[in-house]
């Protein structure tokens, strides 16, 4: 007698025929609750790191910013109370060493104002704006490059226009600048920092601004020093060549 063939019956094979319940189908809910409680409280330790050290970089940048601000300002006080203030003079040739304050950047129509110290390391940058070493210092002849992060003290630079006013303050001088133009370009474009023979100031921030993870561009913002006709009070000048 002849056997009836198997026509479209799939053989099932001893893996494919697991259920959640088996031992060697692991889910989840099939982990001993012990196990479960250990995983539970590793995550919830690593989330109270993370918070603790987003408020610990925040605070500190913050009680940076304070702390170099007032000091900033008192030392201006007391030159002036001296008498000793040239402001719209050439900058001192002093180079400064790593993380020094070299004085703040104000952007009035946006409403930027932080202390710029001396280089780009991650710390530096972590509490203030940073001058690129290799560049001369602001209010000097040449193009000074200033660096920040995009979602710290370089945000609001998304909204700066040509012929907006940057102004350098340093304890003993203050310097005028009026942007000249806004680029994105390749983090490998170097030749924005290159030297200029007036004093310029480039400022450099990662692109785009609400971009996840490490930015592929660069935004840049050039600027050229105004000649101050009244230190304290009136702005004037002519752009010069670049």
């Amino acid at each position: 007698m002849l056997k009836p063939a198997n026509v479209g019956v799939v053989p099932v094979h001893p893996a494919s025929a697991r259920t959640p319940g088996d031992r060697s189908f692991p889910t989840v809910m099939s982990l001993p609750r012990e196990r479960l409680r250990r995983i539970e409280s590793g995550l919830f330790l690593i989330a109270l790191v993370c918070l603790g050290y987003g408020a610990f970089v925040s605070v500190d940048a913050w009680r940076y910013q304070a702390q170099e601000n007032r000091r900033i300002d008192e030392l201006r006080q007391s030159i002036v109370v001296a008498g000793a203030r040239s402001e719209g003079r050439e900058a001192s040739s002093h180079r400064p060493r790593n993380g020094e304050v070299i004085g703040r950047i104000e952007i009035p129509r946006l409403g930027v104002a932080a202390v710029i110290a001396e280089g780009v390391d991650a710390r530096t940058l972590r509490r203030a704006v940073g001058h690129l070493p290799g560049t001369v210092l602001p209010g000097q002849t040449g193009n000074a490059g200033l660096a920040g992060h995009r979602d710290t003290y370089f945000r609001a630079l998304r909204e700066i226009r040509e012929n907006d006013s940057i102004r350098i303050v340093t304890p003993v001088d203050r310097f005028e600048y009026r942007v000249d133009f806004t680029a994105v370009v390749s983090p490998t474009r170097a030749d924005l920092l290159s030297p200029t023979d007036d004093a310029s100031l480039t400022l450099i921030t990662c692109h785009p601004f609400y971009y996840v993870g490490p930015a592929p561009e660069r935004f840049v913002v050039r600027a050229h020093r105004v000649e101050q006709r009244d230190s304290r009070h009136s702005i004037s000048g002519s752009r010069t060549p670049m």
